[in-house]
């Protein structure tokens, strides 16, 4: 099941119980104009969702690319990783509230590094590292979690993990049935 595009540029955002969610996805080969297109038609879809980050599994396309935008002060500042990877991590830790377009309407306290270190490479291929705590770390944990077919909910205790997931396949049944 996915959000049905009404713009062309628009992709359909995959939910959760698709299996592709739950797919390891490719490394890019080489970017270029085929993955900035890419790019640029996930964060349009993100930005509609509205979300702050999106992974190119969940609308279907099985690279390891991310978009993130945190709206910092209501400004866009999109970043665009492919191949992005943990290269370091804070022993400390920090739980924030996530939630995730491909479990609409489900949020669950969730527990990971407060700092990460990301290394990826940007559409040109110029090898690139970043630096994130706060928001940014959550989201850049959470966006390649999803490369890793791994969701949020993973996270948690099976008991919450069970009753979101619960909680979901009931809301997505009674809005198919509307």
């Amino acid at each position: 099941m996915s959000t049905p595009p009404t713009d062309p540029a628009l992709m359909p955002i995959l939910f959760v119980p698709d299996p592709r969610l739950r797919a390891k996805a490719k490394p890019v080969l080489a970017a270029g104009a085929e993955i900035a297109a890419l790019s640029e038609r996930m964060l349009a879809t993100m930005y509609k969702a509205p979300g702050i980050g999106l992974a190119a599994p969940q609308v279907g396309e099985m690279l390891r690319l991310v978009v993130i935008d945190l709206h910092e002060n209501d400004i866009r500042a999109p970043l665009v990783l492919v191949n992005p990877t943990i290269i370091a991590d804070s022993k400390e830790l920090a739980t924030r509230e996530e939630g995730c377009l491909s479990l609409p309407n489900q949020f669950a306290e969730v527990t990971r590094p407060a700092r990460v270190k990301v290394g990826y490479q940007d559409l040109t291929g110029a090898k690139k590292e970043i630096e994130g705590e706060g928001l940014m770390a959550a989201c850049l944990q959470h966006e390649i979690d999803h490369l890793d077919g791994v969701l949020f909910v993973d996270h948690l205790s099976a008991l919450k993990r069970n009753m979101l997931l619960r909680k979901l396949a009931k809301e997505l049944k009674a809005k198919a049935s509307e």
